[in-house]
């Protein structure tokens, strides 16, 4: 979808160039009229001065002597020209028509025509016809000029404002740039504290915001308000429930030890209530590991603060062996969700400790050659037996529950599974070739970087 900016570039921008547009022909059409209106005062003038100089021939008929009228009329091709007609018959003339046949259109008697022709060498005229009595005689007397020089500088005109318009526009559009960036200014800062409450750093947005997305905002905030709640609110339940699970299965234990119960009903019981035993352990570690939830909703994950806490609560669940745990993890934030890699790395370190005999190894670290999807990779490895190389292939399938096996490790893969798909990422099995035990290798592609469209 086309950004904001975009849109209100574009069609700002096309308001501009309509109005920049628009003016440029009203003002072409404001000198034309302006050019036309002078000329036909000019020729209503020179009409007059040509009534005013007709005078009666002494034979019945009129004439017109042409040194009185200006100059101009008498210089063949001049560009402003005249022709009388008297009563229909005779016509008198001006010198600069040169014989041309002027059209001729007649105005009702008193009244002006003004109507464009052709003119001498195919140059358009502006003609001015008016009739009148002059001495008894009815005559029509037409004036008209090129206006092919008028024309020019207008056009003349028109380029030298274009010329001016355009730097105008383009300071204009400039301008329009800075406004439209510097009022989406709120929205990228927005974003810079949505990467940060993302990266955990704070648990909301509290930067001052423009009234029209302060709504979206403060919905942003109670949803994450809400979201942390409710996991916080899911963790302690699991928790609970796994505690509450602990004394019945101990008082079904006890049952079954009691005289007189079948072997084969002990044996149930036991395996049965084992089982459950064993789950309500894994959430309670579970619950342990994900911590109090005080980071805020969508906090990311940093391996070289939350390996340390892992290593101290795996070695205080597994007092009883003296495990050394060597973790690599830099100082730095991940784009993944706190919550899902303690999962995972909890599932994975936990089933390592079970089965290693005095070493375990944590490694955390972003790979990434030239020309390759970057990723963040993710071992955990053990000094324990191992599992046979022809069962880790059968280990990866889908619904295989490896905690409910006792011949190999007994890593519950189904949550540590759901993560690794929900990332996109790969999870391989194979055997550590530094500790000799049983090597969880994960890899999950890193994001790309956020566009950063202004």
């Amino acid at each position: 979808m086309t950004s904001l900016r975009t849109q209100l570039l574009r069609t700002l921008a096309l308001m501009l160039v309509l109005v920049f547009v628009t003016q440029g022909f009203v003002l072409y059409g404001a000198l034309a009229h302006l050019s036309e209106s002078q000329t036909l005062m000019h020729l209503a003038h020179d009409g007059d001065t040509v009534l005013a100089v007709l005078e009666p021939d002494g034979q019945g008929g009129l004439r017109l002597d042409e040194q009185r009228v200006e100059s101009v009329y008498r210089l063949p091709n001049s560009g402003q020209y005249f022709l009388v007609r008297v009563g229909g018959t005779g016509h008198i003339a001006s010198t600069s028509l040169g014989g041309f046949a002027l059209e001729l259109r007649e105005p009702g008697p008193g009244h002006t025509l003004d109507y464009d022709a052709e003119g001498p060498n195919g140059s358009r005229l502006k003609v001015l016809a008016r009739s009148a009595e002059v001495h008894g005689h009815p005559v029509t007397v037409l004036v008209a000029e090129d206006m092919s020089p008028a024309h020019r500088e207008i056009w003349e005109t028109g380029l030298l404002s274009l010329a001016v318009f355009v730097p105008l526009l383009a300071l204009a559009l400039g301008l329009q740039n800075m406004a439209v960036n510097r009022a989406l200014a709120p929205l990228r800062r927005v974003r810079a504290e949505l990467a940060e409450l993302g990266a955990g750093r704070h648990p909301r947005i509290e930067g001052p915001v423009p009234r029209e997305i302060e709504p979206l905002v403060q919905e942003i905030n109670r949803l994450l308000v809400l979201l942390d709640h409710r996991g916080r609110q899911s963790r302690t339940a699991i928790g609970n429930l796994a505690h509450a699970l602990k004394t019945p299965l101990a008082g079904l234990l006890q049952a079954g030890e009691a005289p007189g119960v079948p072997e084969a009903l002990r044996q149930t019981l036991r395996e049965q209530a084992g089982s459950v035993h064993e789950r309500a352990e894994r959430e309670l570690r579970r619950a342990r590991l994900a911590g109090p939830g005080g980071q805020g909703a969508g906090a990311r994950f940093n391996p070289g603060i939350e390996l340390p806490p892992l290593v101290r609560m795996l070695k205080s669940v597994h007092h009883d062996k003296p495990l050394a745990i060597e973790v690599q993890g830099e100082q730095r934030i991940t784009p993944f969700d706190r919550e899902d890699m303690l999962e995972l790395l909890g599932n994975l370190a936990d089933n390592a400790c079970k089965w290693a005999r005095a070493q375990v190894s944590i490694r955390v670290a972003e790979q990434g050659d030239p020309g390759s999807v970057a990723r963040l990779d993710i071992v955990v490895a053990d000094d324990g037996p191992g599992c046979p190389d022809e069962s880790l292939e059968h280990l990866l399938q889908r619904g295989v529950r490896l905690d409910e096996s006792r011949s190999g490790h007994g890593l519950g893969l189904t949550i540590v599974r759901d993560i690794v798909d929900l990332h996109g990422g790969r999870l391989r099995l194979g055997r550590s070739p530094q500790l000799g035990g049983l090597e969880v290798h994960v890899e999950l592609p890193l994001p790309g970087p956020a566009p950063t469209g202004r």
